[in-house]
């Protein structure tokens, strides 16, 4: 056997056993190894200081966003709102752990653990939107107007995919699941608030109350697709 058939054999081995161990896209290490071993100890130290920051930010902010979106959806009796505000809960939640992984000396040990909140949190989003869309579209109250919500969505439109972008960067330089896992959950109220505001927007314009409740139903699909891939440690990419 030659050199070159060899070497070919053995790095076709290494990847099979990083795939089997679940690290296929990068994220991973074996033990006692880092995942981000070409970041010197004083870059990764700037990357962290940054994560936290961004965090810190998004967290200021949806509390804010929750606070508004929950309180106009009670009012106008607006399944996607209310949706949209507990989505802004979870979005703290999921923050929190980031935050907390990277408040340790060892944020790769946390990691795990932090990506299993994210997931909890988005599956408990899914479940409740779903209940009350499917309430809601067999008869429950219609939704009313909301020019606050309106608004809301608009602001979020414009303020989250720049959060969004600073901790995904930094947090793939890390090579953190978490960071970039958060991030996607900050992406992904973007797309919510887009989806939001063209459902009020509908309502407002039309009177389609039955445009709520799907929009809700979208929520909820998401929501359910990325908490299926924190679980599994899928958003390192």
């Amino acid at each position: 056997m030659s050199e070159d058939t060899t070497r070919r054999l053995d790095l076709s081995l290494t990847a099979s056993a990083t795939e089997q161990d679940g690290c296929a896209d990068g994220c991973c290490a074996p033990a006692g190894t880092s995942p981000t071993t070409t970041v010197d100890s004083q870059r990764r130290a700037v990357l962290s200081r940054r994560v936290r920051l961004v965090v810190a930010a998004t967290i200021t902010y949806n509390v804010i966003e929750a606070i508004i979106a929950i309180s106009a959806g009670s009012v106008a009796s607006s399944t996607a709102l209310i949706g949209f505000g507990l989505d802004s809960v979870i979005e703290v939640a999921s923050a929190v752990a980031v935050a907390w992984q990277f408040s340790g000396t060892d944020p790769e040990a946390r990691e795990r653990t932090a990506l299993k909140v994210i997931a909890v949190s988005f599956f408990a989003l899914a479940l409740y939107v779903t209940v009350e869309s499917v309430r809601s579209l067999l008869g429950g109250e219609s939704a009313e107007h909301s020019t606050v919500g309106i608004v809301l969505a608009a602001a979020s439109l414009l303020v989250m995919p720049f959060l969004s972008y600073a901790q995904r960067r930094a947090g793939r330089e890390l090579g953190s699941a978490s960071a970039v896992a958060d991030s996607k959950q900050t992406l992904l109220c973007t797309y919510l608030s887009g989806v939001l505001l063209v459902g009020l927007l509908l309502n407002n314009l039309f009177d389609w109350s039955w445009a709520d409740p799907i929009v809700a139903l979208v929520i909820a699909a998401v929501a359910v697709k990325e908490s299926r891939e924190a679980w599994r440690g899928e958003h390192c990419c």
